[in-house]
């Protein structure tokens, strides 16, 4: 890999439920004069995705049950937001401290159920994640091979914590058209040893490379990803996510 680049898509501007998603990033892409190539990886950000697709809920609307509001108001939170992440819930994994670690029906474990409030509308509405990511990813996909001819992956990204780490980092919540992971193993490394459990996850890799360029407060929810030399195949980000066989710490 001679070069990787990462191209913020800017002047996307507020998305709307109804808004054709693709049709808008390739009119931001032209203004740009920039065109989508052989070889490109698109990366949005879930929330561009969940507001063409309507997952936005007025707070007024929602009325919290009893335990949502003890929680709130025990930790200073909104009972609102914590209706919103327990309805949102498969399951809650940890509810300490004021922390709320849920996994959601896609399987992805994360703060209140990804419930997000941040560039919507100052407070007044929460996104939701997109009701299936990998199926958002295959359309935009789809639409974007049926105006252009070229196939481009796409990526949908979200911002997770992590265990034993502070911070946030972006990773795949969604992918099309590409392989999630890099399989390195039964490979062996120049010394000659064989490798085991080397299995790279390199569609999150690829969100966190966009999410730098793009940046948090910048309004591009959108990057190109190019150089970066992927493996074809139908992909899906629910791929990443342990199964609960695997997942020594339930």
């Amino acid at each position: 890999m001679a070069e990787l680049r990462a191209i913020p898509v800017r002047g996307i501007g507020q998305i709307r439920p109804g808004d054709d998603l693709a049709e808008i990033i390739l009119r931001a892409l032209r203004r740009q004069r920039l065109k989508l190539q052989r070889g490109d990886i698109l990366v949005v950000t879930h929330k561009i995705v969940s507001k063409a697709e309507g997952q936005i809920v007025s707070l007024a609307k929602v009325r919290p049950a009893k335990a949502a509001q003890r929680w709130a108001r025990r930790h200073g939170g909104d009972a609102r937001v914590v209706e919103l992440a327990l309805s949102q819930a498969r399951r809650v994994v940890r509810m300490q401290r004021g922390v709320l670690i849920t996994q959601t029906g896609h399987g992805l474990v994360c703060a209140n159920s990804g419930v997000d409030l941040s560039n919507v509308d100052g407070g007044k509405s929460a996104v939701l994640l997109p009701a299936d990511p990998d199926r958002s990813a295959d359309r935009l996909h789809r639409a974007l091979r049926d105006r252009l001819g070229v196939r481009v992956p796409v990526i949908i990204t979200d911002s997770f914590g992590r265990p034993w780490r502070h911070g946030l980092t972006e990773v795949a919540i969604g992918a099309a058209g590409m392989k999630v992971f890099r399989d390195y193993r039964g490979r062996r490394d120049r010394a000659g040893y064989k490798l085991r459990a080397t299995l790279e996850a390199v569609a999150d890799e690829l969100a966190g490379v966009a999410s730098l360029a793009g940046g948090k407060l910048s309004r591009t929810p959108a990057c190109i990803i190019r150089g970066f030399r992927f493996e074809r195949e139908a992909g899906r980000a629910r791929d990443l996510v342990r199964p609960a066989a695997e997942d020594l710490f339930r």
